[in-house]
């Protein structure tokens, strides 16, 4: 059965794939979608079985063909006011409303409704098509699928289109990252006790503290010519959400926060990895002193490579020849894209939408950016049977 766009997007918003979440159904729906048209499919599961990415192959058993690349969960709903339901496309006043329809289950419709044009045309050089998993959660799903696909006797593409929400406007660059999950132990004591124990909020302090530092003398440094394309133009440290302690008069025992970098592309992630445990170390070490029981843990959950500005990269060529599109852009969110081109692949990003609708209550893509996806859609298959 064939869908066009509108109709598939309409599909893929109806699951629910919050990252918490399974997103099987999705892949199920998208595999059985693809394989009624003859496409070669294959499922590349998590540890638990409980999520799974999907790519598939359409055309001719040669290299060289294209990667359209999206990924198949979102982020929560929980606590923000929507005037529609978010598991629904709405369309009003040319707006198409539903959590997903930007970031980025639009672009996952698209690449779906080429099949049956590439189908229709006849390719010449083949598409193929990767729907990933766990991307709003540091970009899990992605490398295991993508190195699935290089192992396993794919014909090998050579130019990757991601679609993040880009307004259809090719970003050649995005920064990296690294994410930790970090516990503080300290040692409990009756605050007016407090030198005689250990408070993990008060020690976790001294870590923001030294981000907010590194931030200040990052700013205040000349940037390269690559950070000098971002903004802002320097790596940033962050902490987003703390907790700990159980009363006001107890020294903390315990403190839990993420900490995370946005590397610029071309400084190296293992530096800054080096960094941060010398920090660490120092920290733990001044705890220790007052209580040998306490302690730091920190757990790298994520690691995404930036995506480096290609010299005559194919993947930028292509979408330009496409779009027309003579700009420079590059930005300071990470994607899939980094981890395909540390994997030899030709990557950029274009996908239809506002980045800045990603993420919000209400988030919606226009109708005039979803023909615009569209079109893309056609011309890039055009080019593939040419």
């Amino acid at each position: 059965m064939t869908l066009n766009a509108r109709d598939l997007m309409d599909r893929l918003v109806a699951f629910p794939t919050v990252s918490r979440d399974s997103n099987l159904d999705l892949i199920d729906f998208a595999e059985e979608y693809l394989s009624g048209f003859g496409a070669r499919t294959v499922r590349v599961p998590n540890e638990e079985g409980t999520k799974a990415a999907l790519y598939a192959h359409i055309g001719p058993e040669v290299d060289g063909g294209v990667v359209l690349s999206g990924h198949t969960d979102v982020v929560p709903v929980d606590g923000q006011a929507w005037d529609t339901d978010p598991f629904v496309v709405t369309e009003k006043n040319g707006k198409l409303f539903g959590r997903g329809t930007c970031d980025m289950k639009g672009f996952d419709a698209l690449a779906l409704s080429a099949v049956p044009l590439a189908l229709e045309r006849g390719l010449k050089r083949p598409l193929q098509i990767a729907l990933s998993y766990d991307e709003e959660v540091g970009c899990i799903g992605a490398p295991p699928m993508i190195d699935h696909m290089v192992s396993h006797g794919l014909p090998r593409a050579d130019t990757v289109v991601v679609g993040e929400p880009s307004m259809m406007k090719i970003v050649t660059g995005h920064k990296g990252g690294i994410g930790y999950k970090v516990h503080f132990r300290g040692f409990e004591v009756h605050s007016s006790l407090a030198p005689t124990g250990v408070s993990a909020i008060m020690m976790a302090a001294k870590l923001i503290n030294w981000a907010n530092e590194v931030n200040a003398e990052n700013a205040a440094m000349t940037p390269g010519p690559v950070a000098a394309e971002f903004f802002p133009p320097y790596t940033t440290l962050h902490v987003g959400t703390i907790h700990g302690g159980t009363a006001h008069n107890i020294t903390a025992k315990d403190c839990h926060f993420g900490f995370d970098f946005r590397i610029v592309p071309g400084e190296d992630i293992a530096e800054w990895q080096v960094r941060f445990t010398a920090k660490l170390a120092e920290i733990e070490a001044e705890m220790k002193v007052v209580r040998p029981e306490a302690g730091i843990t920190a757990t790298q959950y994520f690691s995404v490579p930036g995506l480096r500005p290609e010299v005559d990269g194919k993947a930028e060529a292509l979408v330009r020849q496409i779009t027309g599109d003579n700009g420079t852009d590059v930005v300071s969110y990470g994607t899939e894209a980094g981890q395909f081109q540390e994997r030899g692949y030709s990557a950029v990003i274009c996908g239809p939408g506002d980045i800045a609708q990603a993420h919000q209550p209400n988030e919606f893509i226009t109708v005039d950016q979803f023909r615009q996806g569209e079109l893309f859609i056609k011309r890039l298959v055009d080019l593939l049977a040419a």
